[in-house]
């Protein structure tokens, strides 16, 4: 049981790392769209680039989307309004107007007009004709009209027949006009606005009931194409019906694709070509990058960015793919870059888009435009901290991105006429959004306990704790680590490694001093050397030890792992030598083992670029009357002294690079020492 128990301790990282992987597939798969993949591209008014297709089965021809509007808005013009009418009303009014009537007009005036009375209750009769409205309603004067007497329709007319509330003005006019009695069109009009009263209220139910029945007659289709028909031919151009049908087969094919016969199957084909990325990522991090592949919090963190990036991108699809390009998907290798390097975010950016093509529209055109984006982030973005560069690179990736689409739609459609301005504004949205990778990175690095540039900026002020602790109780130290962070600093601009980690790590490499710092030559101020009172191999365990007095301090003042691995490695695996020597004139049976520093070595170009330059350094004191040949010989004999050694194996730097970082350095002690640099003459 024990021994069971182990090895599962022993590999819980692998472990780690498999369920991490299979649980990243299955979120994937599970946010792709639930539909089948038309195997044809086509694009309207381009030639068809296959071999002639013949209909794989019998399906119907789909109205666009155009199509069906226009219907809808036809059917809602021809589909009927239903009005209540109210009839008693039409009687109490008449009554009403006799009462009026009375006191309205002077007797003399009745007795002189016999048909002036008359001429009013024909004109009541007129307008309760069809009814009064109770208010104004928008519909057109054509509109057909159903008039509905409790359950019954009593009649049907149109819209302009019905009078409106204070539409009765003209018909008094004109009838008294009529019969000769127009001076008393303003006492007729002020006694029918007493008495007139609307008899028709629009019922709402009937008139919705209508109209769904005449939208639900609408198909959704117009004609069909039987099973192995021809539908286009090679070189056909794509257009009209011919676009109409293609698009047609395409709905049915992804709709029949996905049925219960096969769904299962379909899911296992997708979970294997997702499997198959992501594990290509995993191969491409054990291969190059095997100290992010050993740290399960680094590895968690990329899968996490491709995962949030695809959710995203899917989240705008499933509302509207017009809105696909607003996603910053460009993101995704600034923060890559931000906290590991370009090359690893390259790849892990194009993995993505390779996954987020099976559910775009149009994806050569989305997979080309976010590829070049994202190499376009790769080669602009340096130096994150600095503000002003990040504003630059949007504003470059965003030009790429318009400059890219504009070719790809004058290719498709051959003109510029109908290209949507409003394209060109999710970019910029897009654009705006990437900026959001500044406040994204600062929350990676509480979350996950990551550093960027940003963090190593910070950590580089001389006045931070520690650095003023070193300083304090190692002076020496403290000096000997700003002349190496400069040295190194020079030498990676040199040769393009990280400039600002590589100073960090330079200013905390000797931290560890600060624990014995008189054992130490720069710090003895007084000219006693405490090592003459101890013996060769206590004063080999005080030297080795301040490299893990260093990662000890370093960790209790959470440092982080980066700037940790040059404490770790700046040494690597060297020779105590002095004190080697020394032992071994007392014991020639001494072994080098028990001298040498434990490692690691050097295993990237920064820490390599370090030990280099802490070597010279720190031997450079001991240079008598130095001169530009002697600082040559100097410089050249410690670090092929280093390369013979063999610390440089495990690092990616070259024999070209060395070279390169050998002259920095001794160009950079010259000026240390005054020395003029000696030109052959």
């Amino acid at each position: 049981m024990n021994d069971i128990i182990n090895k599962w301790y022993r590999n819980h990282a692998l472990l780690y790392k498999v369920l991490l992987f299979l649980s990243t597939t299955f979120l994937i798969v599970y946010l792709f769209p639930k539909s089948g993949k038309f195997r044809y591209d086509f694009d309207k008014g381009k030639p068809w680039q296959s071999e002639s297709l013949l209909a794989p089965f019998d399906f119907a021809i789909k109205k666009s989307s155009k199509e069906i509007d226009q219907e809808k808005n036809e059917a809602s013009d021809r589909s009927a309004v239903y009005f209540d009418i109210d009839k008693s009303i039409k009687s109490s009014i008449l009554d009403a107007y006799s009462e009026k009537f009375k006191t309205s007009f002077a007797d003399s005036v009745i007795n002189k007009n016999r048909n002036l009375f008359k001429v009013g209750q024909t004109t009541i009769n007129s307008i309760y004709e069809f009814g009064v409205l109770d208010e104004d309603y928008e519909y057109s004067e054509s509109k057909n009209v159903i008039l509905v007497d409790g359950q019954t329709q009593d009649g049907e007319t149109q819209f302009s027949n019905l009078t409106k509330l204070d539409g009765f003005r003209s018909i008094i006019e004109n009838e008294l006009s009529a019969n000769g009695l127009s001076k008393y069109d303003a006492t007729f009009v002020s006694l029918f606005f007493d008495v007139i009263k609307p008899n028709l209220k629009l019922n709402s139910s009937l008139t919705q009931n209508a109209l769904d029945e005449k939208l639900e007659a609408i198909s959704s289709v117009r004609g069909s194409i039987e099973k192995g028909t021809l539908i286009i031919s090679k070189g056909e151009i794509v257009e009209g019906n011919k676009y109409d049908v293609l698009t047609s087969l395409e709905t049915e094919y992804e709709s029949q694709v996905w049925n219960d016969s096969n769904y299962n199957l379909i899911i296992f084909a997708y979970s294997l070509l997702v499997a198959l990325t992501l594990l290509m990522l995993l191969l491409f991090l054990r291969k190059y990058r095997m100290e992010v592949f050993l740290d399960n919090t680094k590895v968690t963190f990329i899968f996490f960015n491709i995962l949030l990036m695809i959710l995203l991108t899917t989240l705008v699809i499933n509302y509207n793919s017009k809105y696909v390009y607003v996603v910053p998907l460009c993101i995704l290798p600034l923060v890559l870059k931000a906290f590991f390097d370009a090359r690893l975010g390259l790849f892990a950016h194009v993995l993505t888009v390779l996954l987020l093509g099976f559910i775009v529209p149009n994806s050569y055109e989305y997979m080309f435009l976010q590829i070049i984006a994202g190499i376009v982030t790769i080669l602009t973005v340096s130096e994150l901290y600095k503000r002003a560069n990040l504003f630059i690179s949007v504003g470059q990736i965003t030009l790429i991105y318009i400059i890219a689409y504009f070719a790809f739609f004058v290719i498709q459609e051959g003109n510029i006429t109908s290209i949507d301005p409003s394209t060109f504004g999710l970019f910029v949205i897009c654009g705006l959004a990437t900026l959001f990778v500044q406040p994204l990175i600062y929350i990676y690095e509480k979350l996950f306990g990551l550093v960027s540039d940003v963090s190593l900026l910070e950590l580089s002020d001389t006045n931070t704790k520690l650095l003023k602790e070193l300083s304090n109780k190692a002076p020496g130290t403290f000096h000997h680590s700003l002349n190496v962070a400069n040295l190194a600093e020079a030498s990676a601009n040199e040769v393009g490694a990280n400039a600002m980690l590589i100073r960090v790590g330079a200013l905390y490499h000797d931290i560890g001093k600060m624990k014995n710092p008189t054992y130490f030559t720069e710090n003895q101020a007084t000219g006693i050397n405490p090592h003459d009172e101890l013996s060769p191999r206590e004063s080999t365990k005080i030297i080795i030890d301040h490299v893990l007095d260093g990662i000890e301090i370093a960790k209790k003042n959470n440092l982080p792992d980066r700037v940790i691995d040059f404490i770790r490695t700046h040494h690597g695996t060297s020779l105590v030598y002095y004190f080697y020597r020394k032992e071994k004139d007392l014991n020639e049976e001494t072994k080098q083992e028990d001298f040498r520093y434990p490692g690691p070595q050097p295993y990237s170009k920064e820490t390599a670029i370090l030990m280099m330059c802490d070597s010279v350094e720190a031997a450079s004191k001991s240079l008598k009357e130095p001169t530009s040949t002697k600082i040559d010989k100097f410089v050249e004999s410690i670090i092929d002294k280093q390369m013979e050694d063999g610390q440089f194996l495990n690092a990616n730097i070259t024999f070209k690079e060395i070279q390169s970082i050998k002259k920095v350095l001794k160009a950079k002690l010259a000026n240390i020492f005054h020395l003029r640099i000696e030109y052959p003459e």
